[in-house]
């Protein structure tokens, strides 16, 4: 019988032996991908000041923080919900000297208040890279990539992106399609929702061709283009076209030039990765601009669960693990060990290979033999 007391709140769980080897597994192919392409590492801090971690980014939402007084300096601290912003911080601080642009990665949990309906989660182990100091379509072009080749190196295949334009609805509501101010919120709404009907009530009916300019990536930046009235986005939709050039014929690609959920901060480029076996995106990405500097930047991250779910049906490495007997060499399990050998070392002299799972007994002669 369960103790109430041993209960964990909801949306946060353990990570058991096979899980938590799969994340380590996954989280090292996916780092060693990043730093193949020169992002070096950096670990920020669990914890910060809420103004700090709201002041970086537009969109950061403090009250899906989790949040308390500092007992120090009694300033309200908050758990990160978001590493990206930490590394804004980074750049724009610890950083700023450093020759542009700068390639940094990252991998860490990040804590939520409330999880969303989508995601029951409220903890969270986020990876990603940032290209800090260009927004340009050559490094939307490398994130994008990037971000595919760290999928593929942690065993992800049939990928799919789906690129959009998050700032699609100011840059047309300039003259194209001229748009007030105060109707401009409400038309990204429905826009993202995709209800017609709420748009034209909105004030958006000149929009309405937007909805239907989605698809496959070819068909709907025809699509787009047919709409751009004034030719206000032919330089985004030669960038995303260059974009999808440089993309492997395996990927999928696509096209959402509203979507807006997951893009709070983004500006002229986002994109979405998706997989099949896969319930939610297994990450998102675009160009921003750190707040308190401007400095332009380009990144994504990446989320584990949904990745887990994706290899979930892979048949897990059985690891070589050598059973070690209560009076076994020392010295000999070391040299196993440094080998490649993963060993498992008798308490009593009962114990047996097999419950342990060991795939090799160590033999009298100092070799291993199958059991």
């Amino acid at each position: 019988m369960t103790n109430q007391d041993d209960l964990l709140p909801v949306g946060l769980e353990d990570a058991l032996p096979r899980r938590a080897a799969a994340i380590t597994k996954a989280m090292r192919e996916i780092l060693d991908a990043m730093d193949a392409h020169g992002y070096d590492r950096v670990r920020p801090p669990l914890v910060e000041f809420e103004q700090s971690l709201a002041g970086r980014m537009e969109g950061v939402a403090t009250r899906r923080m989790v949040r308390f007084t500092d007992p120090e300096s009694l300033r309200t601290l908050a758990l990160r919900s978001d590493i990206t912003v930490q590394v804004g911080r980074i750049a724009a601080t610890g950083m700023r000297g450093a020759a542009r642009p700068l390639r940094l990665c990252y991998a860490g949990d990040v804590a939520l208040l409330k999880a969303d309906q989508l995601d029951p989660a409220r903890q969270r182990l986020q990876l990603g890279a940032e290209l800090i100091g260009s927004d340009s379509v050559a490094a939307a072009r490398e994130a994008v990539n990037l971000a595919v080749e760290a999928l593929e190196a942690a065993g992800v295949s049939d990928i799919s992106v789906d690129f959009t334009l998050p700032d699609l609805v100011d840059t047309l509501a300039g003259d194209a399609l001229p748009l007030p101010l105060d109707q401009r919120e409400a038309v990204r709404r429905e826009l993202d929702t995709k209800d017609a009907g709420g748009l034209v009530t909105a004030g958006g009916e000149a929009y309405l061709p937007l909805l239907y300019a989605t698809g496959p990536f070819d068909e709907a930046a025809r699509k787009l283009k047919d709409i751009d009235a004034g030719g206000v986005l032919s330089t985004r939709l030669d960038g995303l076209r260059e974009i999808a050039s440089a993309m492997p014929d395996r990927v999928r690609l696509t096209l959402d030039p509203t979507e807006r959920h997951g893009f709070e901060y983004q500006s002229w480029f986002g994109f979405t990765l998706h997989a099949n076996g896969a319930r939610n995106a297994l990450g998102r990405g675009g160009t921003y601009a750190i707040k308190g500097t401007d400095e332009p930047a380009t990144g994504f991250s990446l989320y584990i669960d949904p990745i887990l779910e994706v290899l979930d049906g892979a048949e897990p490495e059985r690891r070589r693990t050598l059973f070690l007997p209560l009076d076994h060499d020392r010295d000999v399990a070391a040299r196993l060990r440094g080998e490649g050998w993963r060993t498992v070392a008798a308490i009593t002299d009962k114990q047996a290979p097999e419950p342990l799972g060991c795939t090799h007994r160590l033999a009298d002669d100092g070799t291993a033999e199958p059991v």
